[in-house]
């Protein structure tokens, strides 16, 4: 198997399950289905396990932990640091999935926190975007997923906070 096989498709599933997550909000809603939510959780901890194996697989595998070609990298093609900033994003999401990080947080703060998800799956579509050099198909695909999710909670914070607005009155 080539090594340039299994980062793209390391990449694809980290990005699969970024938009799976980003779905279950609104599939919740529109299906009327709440129990959709325990799934949540372990969706974004999948996005954050292919993640790793996509980061992985370019440090070990296709650089060898060489740091200078690594750095050279970063400076030479913006699609690199695009991504890793996308995986750094995800770090914090994984770190504190737990009930116990919620306690700890609150849950207003662990949910701004979980927010950096819509960052997260933004670069890493512009990471992809950005790779591809003839075939943008893929990529724009996802993005167009992720722009269509992000739309839809956009539209319901307006919604709701329209509603809100009008009750007071």
């Amino acid at each position: 198997m080539r090594v340039e096989f299994i980062t793209h498709e390391t990449g694809d599933w980290t990005l699969i399950f970024l938009v799976l997550t980003l779905s279950v909000t609104p599939a919740r809603r529109l299906l009327g289905r709440p129990e959709l939510t325990r799934y949540r959780r372990m969706l974004g901890l999948f996005a954050f396990f292919y993640g790793c194996l996509h980061f992985t697989t370019y440090i070990w595998f296709d650089k060898f932990f060489d740091i200078a070609a690594m750095l050279k990298d970063v400076r030479e093609r913006k699609f690199i640091t695009m991504g890793f900033a996308g995986f750094v994003l995800m770090l914090p999401l994984a770190l504190t999935s737990t009930a116990g990080w919620i306690r700890r947080l609150g849950g207003k703060r662990w949910q701004m926190l979980h927010r950096l998800i819509y960052l997260s799956a933004i670069a890493g579509v512009v990471h992809y975007y950005w790779l591809v050099k003839s075939d943008i198909r893929k990529p724009v695909f996802y993005g167009m997923l992720v722009a269509l999710l992000l739309l839809y909670r956009l539209a319901a914070s307006m919604r709701r906070a329209w509603w809100r607005g009008t009750l007071s009155s």
